[in-house]
């Protein structure tokens, strides 16, 4: 017998349905006969769980408005109710990856004290009556049981807090992930990579490699000019998503220097001509913006003013970060075996040479 979380994201009418209908759905295969089955809906931006159940037999009946989302429903039998907890209580045991690790894809929950907690939460609230949420709480849009996708939602500030509950992560291969954007916080394509470069990339051995995130400190030198009435015109500039700087003991310039650059079309541009028209106008042009300015054949001022500003910025990352500096110290030692400690530094990439790319 397992136990397991089917979150209904936003969709009160879905979550209602599971216990009215006494079935339960999920998107992927991942149910069994005999399983414990919390329900859970987010309400208000909270995860609230009000009602269980133990799987039954499988069953064709699939009475959801989002139907065809479903390739596995079973009939839920002994259903109880309890007064409403957050599900986040879960975060108590691991308050990093607590979602991950107990919610998302309605994965078997193998950790004895979350099992532990959900039971003593559930028990110590229950009641003879299924809690409903009022009628204004329905979503419009019918997306979502079993988020093995998290809810799309608009992003808020930039500057908004984002909890773990809120964003996407790589499950496996194989999985569709509607990103909103490149940049949103929780559902960008930035973001998600990054955290998780070294996995999606494994040819990039991270003992190797140093992976800048603070993308926003390297930003390109554009060639101003004056315009007609003799006032200065900034130059157009340019912004990669991380660099990463790669070593290369046998290489004529050891220090091999990544810009990285993600792209996708985000959930808003669904039609041919949409997308044709951010590849023509946004993605190409802004490739191009990053080639010609470290390209031997661009403006000279360009491309070495550039390439003295980011290296003295990634000078200092690596001195701020211990981590990274005794990367830079084990790549040079293995370059230079008898090198005076007192002499090895992360300026010391400058002396083996380096190369953008």
């Amino acid at each position: 017998m397992a136990c397991r979380i089917l979150h209904c994201g936003k969709s009160v009418r879905n979550y209602d349905i599971c216990v009215d209908q006494k079935v339960a759905g999920f998107i992927q295969r991942v149910g069994n006969t005999g399983d414990i089955v919390y329900l859970v809906v987010k309400v208000n931006d909270q995860s609230m769980c009000g009602a269980r159940g133990v799987l039954s037999q499988l069953t064709d009946n699939k009475p959801w408005p989002d139907a065809e989302r479903y390739k596995q429903c079973f009939i839920l039998r002994t259903i109880e109710y309890c007064k409403p907890f957050k599900i986040n209580i879960l975060s108590r045991l691991d308050n990093r990856n607590w979602y991950l690790k107990y919610v998302q894809a309605a994965k078997t929950i193998l950790d004895q004290k979350a099992i532990d907690l959900l039971e003593q939460s559930f028990t110590s609230g229950r009641t003879d009556l299924f809690c409903r949420y009022n009628e204004e709480s329905y979503e419009e849009s019918t997306e979502i049981v079993d988020l093995a996708i998290d809810v799309i939602e608009e992003s808020g500030s930039e500057d908004a807090t984002v909890s773990e509950e809120e964003k996407i992560n790589i499950m496996g291969t194989f999985q569709t992930i509607n990103f909103t954007s490149e940049t949103d916080k929780r559902h960008g394509l930035e973001s998600l990579v990054n955290d998780n470069f070294f996995s999606l990339f494994p040819v990039y051995a991270e003992e190797r490699t140093i992976l800048i995130k603070e993308n926003r400190k390297y930003l390109s030198v554009g060639l101003d000019k004056k315009d007609t009435g003799d006032n200065m015109i900034s130059g157009i500039r340019g912004i990669p998503d991380s660099l990463l700087i790669h070593f290369y003991k046998d290489d004529k310039c050891p220090f091999q220097i990544n810009l990285i650059e993600y792209e996708c079309y985000g959930v808003q541009k669904v039609r041919t001509i949409d997308k044709s028209n951010y590849l023509n106008g946004h993605i190409l042009p802004q490739l191009m913006r990053f080639a010609s300015t470290f390209s031997i054949v661009t403006d000279r001022k360009i491309r070495e003013d550039t390439v003295e500003k980011w290296t003295n910025k990634i000078v200092d990352y690596v001195y701020d970060n211990q981590n990274d500096q005794n990367k830079i110290t084990s790549w040079i030692r293995e370059i230079e075996i008898n090198v005076n400690e007192q002499l090895i530094g992360a300026c010391s990439i400058l002396n083996y040479g380096y190369n953008v790319q």
